[in-house]
C-alpha cells in the first residue's frame, strides 16, 4: 500500500523517468496569483461544484501551470506527450515499476482541482481552464484495486501494489471512519480534520472543502474536510525558530510548567490560512505578551493554537452536518504525531465540549493504506471486519 502527502506536484519526462524541476510541496504558495485571476474571473462555482474545492494554491492543478509556464520547454514538451504529472502516489507508482504504471487513486486526483468527483474522471473543461494538456494525467482507479507489481530487481521479487490514497482519506479509512458522520482529525505538519458524508456529494456553507474519500470500490465516497496549514508545524517552529526547546517531545513539559498561557494568544498563519477562513495572505501574530510573559508561556500559546484551530474546523463540520439533516460530531477520532500530547488533547477536549478519542496505533495514515492493500489481496473480508479490529487507547473527555 501506498500513502502520501496529497497536492504536492511532481513532473517528469517519461523517457528518462527524471524531473523537469523541484516537486511543489502542499504548503508552497507560488502559484496564488494564477488563483487569485480565477476568482477575478468568476470561476469559484464551477470549480467547487466539480471538484468540492475551493479556488486556493493549495492544490495541484495552479502549481502544475505554474510549473508549465515557468519551467523552460516544459509546456512544449507537455503538447508532445512527453511528460507526466503526478502527486507523491504517481511517482512512486512510475519508479517502483520502472515507468509501467502512470497511475493515481481518486482521493489523490480529487486534491488537484482538476477531477470531477462526480464522474471519477478529469473534467476537460477545467483542463482547459487552466491550459493543462490531458496527456500529462494519470490513470484514476480505486483506492484499493490490482494496481500492479513492483519491478523483481527492486525488491527481489514482484510485490503486488493493491492500495493507494492520500495521507487524510488513507488516515479516515485507517480509523475505520467507514460510516457517515464518523470523523477524524490528524494532527500532523498541519491538521486535518475529515468527516464522512457516505456517498452524498455535500457542499459546506462554512468554509469547508468536499472531497472524495478512500474508495474501495468504483462507488464514489465523500467527505468533509478542514485543512489547517500550521498544526504541528508551530511545534517545529518553536524548536527551529525560536529555539524554546532542542526537541519536539520537550515542548509539553515547557507547556505545562504554567498554569495557562497568561493571556498569550497565537495565530501561526505562517503561510496564511486555511479553513475556514481562506485567507491566504494572513500572517503569524502573538498577541497579550507582558513583562511577565515567558517563554513557557508563548510554548502553550502554541500548542492552544492547533486547538483552537482544530475547533473551527468543528463547529463548522457540525454545522454542515446539521444543515443536510444529520447531528453534530458527537466523537473525535484522532490520529498524527501530536496527538500523543496528552496536554493539547484533552484542551481539545475541552475546547470542543466532546470526547476526543486516541486509538491504539497512531500511525492511522499507514494503517489505512495496509487496510487498502489487504482488501484488495483478500486479507481482510471488507469494512465490517476492519471496523472490528479498531481498539480505542485513551478517550478524553470534557471536563
Amino acid at each position: 500500500g501506498i500513502t502520501n502527502q496529497r497536492e504536492t506536484t511532481v513532473l517528469w519526462n517519461r523517457k528518462t523517468g527524471r524531473p523537469v524541476h523541484h516537486a511543489i510541496v502542499w504548503q508552497d504558495r507560488r502559484a496564488e496569483p494564477t488563483c487569485a485571476v480565477l476568482r477575478e474571473q468568476g470561476h469559484a462555482k464551477t470549480i467547487q461544484a466539480k471538484t468540492g474545492l475551493l479556488i486556493d494554491a493549495y492544490f495541484s492543478g495552479t502549481k502544475l501551470k505554474w510549473l508549465l509556464d515557468n519551467v523552460p520547454g516544459a509546456r512544449e514538451q507537455a503538447e508532445r506527450g512527453e511528460l507526466a504529472f503526478g502527486t507523491v502516489d504517481s511517482w512512486l507508482l512510475w519508479q517502483l515499476t520502472e515507468g509501467a504504471l502512470h497511475a493515481t487513486d481518486v482521493s489523490n486526483a480529487s486534491r488537484t482541482m482538476l477531477f470531477n468527483v462526480h464522474s471519477n474522471s478529469w473534467d476537460e473543461e477545467l483542463l482547459d481552464l487552466l491550459g493543462i494538456p490531458a496527456a500529462l494525467m494519470p490513470r484514476v482507479l480505486p483506492s484499493s484495486a490490482a494496481y500492479g507489481e513492483t519491478r523483481p530487481a527492486l525488491l527481489g521479487a514482484p510485490i503486488p501494489i493493491g492500495g493507494v490514497a492520500g495521507d487524510q482519506q488513507s488516515a479516515l479509512f485507517g480509523q475505520a471512519c467507514f460510516q457517515a458522520g464518523m470523523a477524524k482529525n490528524t494532527y500532523g505538519t498541519g491538521c486535518f480534520m475529515l468527516m464522512h458524508t457516505g456517498g452524498t456529494f455535500q457542499t459546506s456553507a462554512n468554509g469547508l472543502l468536499t472531497t472524495s474519500a478512500a474508495q474501495a470500490t468504483p462507488a464514489t465516497e465523500f467527505a468533509i474536510e478542514g485543512s489547517v496549514f500550521v498544526g504541528g508545524a508551530v511545534v517545529q517552529w518553536l524548536r527551529d525558530g525560536l529555539h524554546a526547546i532542542k526537541g519536539s517531545g520537550e515542548v509539553q513539559a515547557l507547556a505545562e510548567s504554567v498554569p495557562d498561557s497568561g493571556g498569550v494568544m497565537m495565530v501561526p498563519a505562517f503561510t496564511g490560512l486555511g479553513a475556514p477562513y481562506w485567507k491566504p495572505d494572513a500572517r503569524g501574530t502573538i498577541t497579550g505578551l507582558t513583562r511577565g510573559t515567558t517563554v513557557a508561556h508563548i510554548a502553550r500559546a502554541a500548542l492552544e493554537s492547533i486547538a483552537y484551530q482544530s475547533a473551527a474546523l468543528l463547529l463548522a463540520m457540525s454545522r454542515d452536518a446539521v444543515a443536510a439533516g444529520g447531528s453534530p460530531v458527537a466523537e473525535l477520532r484522532v490520529d498524527g504525531g501530536a496527538c500523543v500530547n496528552d496536554l493539547l488533547m484533552q484542551f481539545q477536549a475541552d475546547l470542543l465540549g466532546i470526547p476526543v478519542v486516541r486509538p491504539v496505533v497512531t500511525e492511522t495514515t499507514a494503517l489505512g493504506a495496509a487496510y487498502l492493500a489487504g482488501l484488495s489481496a483478500g486479507v481482510f473480508s471488507g469494512t465490517a471486519e476492519l471496523s472490528s479490529l479498531w481498539r480505542a487507547e485513551r478517550r478524553f473527555v470534557p471536563t
